[in-house]
């Protein structure tokens, strides 16, 4: 090290120590909050999160004012997007009421069949689909658009699947047990 420096270094570790000192205090200090008396007399400095400390009275007119979504769509989608509706089975609808079962299908009477054959249609979609009472390869073979669109609305992220995949088109081979046709168009599914 030069000369000129050495003789400094003491000056500069204290000023820095200094600098350190004094942060600590600005920062200390703005932790602090003015607490005022009910008549708004101020009163003394201390720290709001303090055992005992009264809430902020600011913070009373965000408690007691309507939820924002109530003033902008009204009771009945603020109740809608309440955690009570989120957390409901699935095919409900608070502003609806619970979806209506769809009438079963002459096919559904049989036993459930082993959806997740269809390509495209796993574990977690078939259990969805047998929430809504489809459990059979005949149901989904006849399904009309109008259907196809409604289950496909309820579908959440793997909306688009039934057209995409071509579910109809698969049940329909499955249902008739055309194990050949079913490979051939759409392989072997195992």
């Amino acid at each position: 090290m030069s000369a000129d420096l050495t003789a400094y270094l003491p000056l500069i570790v204290i000023a820095l120590v200094a600098l350190a000192v004094l942060v600590w205090i600005i920062s200390r200090t703005g932790r602090r909050a003015r607490v005022t008396d009910e008549d708004g007399a101020p009163g003394i400095f201390r720290d709001v999160l303090e055992e005992g400390a009264a809430p902020a009275a600011r913070n009373q007119a965000l408690i007691d004012a309507p939820r924002g979504i109530e003033i902008i769509q009204g009771e009945l989608s603020a109740m809608a997007n309440a955690q009570v509706t989120g957390l409901a089975p699935l095919g409900t609808d608070a502003e609806a009421g619970p979806a209506p079962e769809p009438a079963p299908t002459p096919a559904a009477a049989g036993p459930a069949d082993d959806l997740t054959r269809i390509k495209g249609l796993g574990p977690k979609l078939a259990a969805l689909l047998g929430e809504f009472g489809v459990t059979t390869f005949a149901q989904i073979a006849a399904w009309t658009p109008q259907e196809i669109e409604r289950i496909d609305a309820k579908l959440g992220r793997f909306a688009g699947r039934i057209v995409r995949d071509q579910w109809v088109e698969q049940a329909k081979l499955l249902a008739a047990g055309d194990e050949t046709g079913f490979t051939a168009r759409f392989g072997n599914n195992g």
